[in-house]
């Protein structure tokens, strides 16, 4: 190809440059041709790439077609239930939903009924009447020690700090929770400016950086955790623990993302590279982190603290749960993350291959909780791919009060699922701080389009409630969900995920595996 393309240059030059002498029109070529030409010549100096080395300019078209490809594919090539990670089915019931479209559909589902894994849910002979059921169902947040309780919305946008999502993005969000009474997570990356302008409940989510309640040196410090948490709109803190995105993994501020507004905002000092340990310096054993949700709790004056995690080895929660008991301590909420991932920009192998996926987490710390009969002191939030009303009864049958979304949100307000979060090119304004890109996402408008799909869906899932007979979406149980385990075998809920008997694991109820397990786990080390 090298020596095609050498011919091709020699013969093309030699044609226009003679014929020029007689014709000279035919000079004009040159300027189509020439660049082809360099373009040409620089591919052969090149050492980086083998094929364009190889197959000078040709050879371009392989990284074209990458480049092009994901967009061929969403927009000419995938199904309507297809699309990952998220299918179009879903991403158009989120959009229709914000922009107050039509959001039925015709000829019946898409979906293939009777092929494994599809699901379904129960319904009644005799269902409730909507008209007459509440609208806007509220969980109580606040456990024995908790002296400020917070009312919340069954579903709330989970946590994506501000340096993913653009100032824009994370305004609007707010504002939405601001119209429809719902709370926002501001993400481990702190309080900015613009959590607090549209004046929305926040639930402030602590990582290990302690991004806004940090010492120099990086340890928590309490007196600017005591003074941010006094903020009238902060109603929860929320200590993450782990992520479904990245369980495990810590985190890099890049010293040119490190701007000094960040700076300000976490904390740290502008354009220096900042490390997110994976782990947390306030606390290194089960004991210890009960501890300090009580130092949260007693600095914030009472509001409700919980802890979020994607959940791992299964003992280490055992020893939590036997912790909490010792010390008699509790935590106000637990958020569940799913391994399925999120908004977070990961390693593929921490995206594709760690942490248990949410409904099998989910169920897992329900049924402990209640196996240690200490699940009424806490309420479970669900966080992992939560889209339609159908998921948050879903995530509600399997222990859930309530729900938290991230990707949906961030549809609400305009994503269309690009796939390039981590670039800062994102098309839409959402996930970028490019002023010019995050400009084109207008607070005003999107505040609204977040608010509408929030009603709609937690409407949904009242009109689900009451196709079930229902009157309350926590009457909900793993009975009234179905899923096809094999072409002609379907099993319940309750069937897949066994419920545990309330006390089960204080009483000895237990197979004899995990009785022994359960001997072993200490409070005092997470081994």
């Amino acid at each position: 190809m090298v020596k095609a393309f050498i011919g091709f240059s020699c013969v093309s030059l030699l044609l226009i440059i003679g014929l020029g002498l007689f014709f000279p029109w035919v000079f004009w070529l040159l300027i189509p041709v020439l660049p082809v030409i360099i373009m040409g010549s620089l591919d052969m100096m090149q050492t980086k790439h083998a094929i364009i080395r190889n197959y000078p300019v040709v050879g371009r078209m392989r990284y074209w077609m990458e480049a092009l490809r994901p967009k061929i594919y969403q927009y000419f090539v995938e199904s309507d239930i297809d699309g990952s990670p998220i299918n179009r089915v879903d991403r158009s019931t989120i959009y229709q939903r914000a922009k107050r479209e039509l959001d039925s559909q015709p000829f019946g589902t898409q979906f293939n009924v009777y092929a494994e894994g599809y699901e379904w849910m129960a319904h009644s002979i005799q269902p409730q009447d909507f008209d007459n059921m509440e609208k806007d169902p509220r969980v109580m947040f606040g456990g024995k020690d908790c002296k400020q309780p917070y009312s919340g919305s069954i579903l709330n946008v989970s946590a994506m700090s501000y340096g993913s999502l653009s100032p824009n993005a994370v305004e609007a969000l707010n504002g939405g929770a601001k119209i429809g009474n719902f709370a926002h997570n501001t993400g481990e990356g702190g309080i900015s400016d613009f959590h607090l302008k549209q004046g929305g409940d926040i639930i402030w989510q602590i990582g290990t950086g302690y991004f806004g309640c940090r010492e120099e040196d990086g340890n928590f410090s309490d007196s600017l955790f005591a003074e941010k948490s006094a903020l009238p709109q902060i109603k929860m803190i929320e200590l993450k623990i782990s992520q479904g995105a990245k369980p495990g993994h810590g985190g890099i501020l890049p010293a040119a993302k490190n701007t000094p507004e960040i700076a300000e905002i976490r904390h740290v000092k502008p354009y220096t590279t900042v490390f997110s340990p994976p782990y947390h310096k306030a606390f290194s054993s089960p004991r210890e982190m009960m501890l300090f949700i009580k130092r949260l709790r007693d600095l914030s004056k009472g509001k409700p603290v919980g802890f979020k995690l994607c959940i791992g080895q299964q003992r280490e929660f055992y020893a939590l749960c036997k912790a909490m008991i010792d010390t008699d301590i509790y935590p106000d909420f637990i958020t569940i993350d799913g391994g399925e991932g999120g908004t977070g920009a990961a390693p593929p192998e921490f995206s594709n291959s760690v942490g248990m996926p949410l409904m099998d987490a989910l169920s897992f710390v329900h049924d402990t909780l209640t196996g240690f009969n200490i699940r009424h002191h806490m309420k479970l939030i669900a966080s992992g791919k939560i889209l339609t009303g159908y998921h948050i009864l879903r995530a509600m049958a399997l222990g859930a009060d309530t729900c938290n979304s991230a990707r949906a949100m961030m549809m609400a307000l305009g994503c269309i699922q690009a796939l390039i979060c981590n670039t800062n090119k994102c098309p839409t304004g959402v996930a970028t701080q490019d002023k010019w890109l995050a400009g084109g996402l207008v607070v005003d408008d999107k505040k609204h389009r977040v608010f509408n799909y929030h009603r709609d869906t937690i409407e949904s899932a009242i009109e689900l409630t009451g196709a079930a007979g229902l009157t309350d979406p926590h009457q909900i149980t793993r009975r009234h969900i179905s899923r096809r385990v094999f072409m002609n075998q379907v099993k319940t809920f309750e069937e897949i995920y066994p419920s545990t008997p309330p006390g089960a694991l204080l009483n000895g109820q237990m197979p004899e595996h995990l009785r022994r397990e359960m001997e072993t786990v200490g409070i005092d080390n997470w081994g």
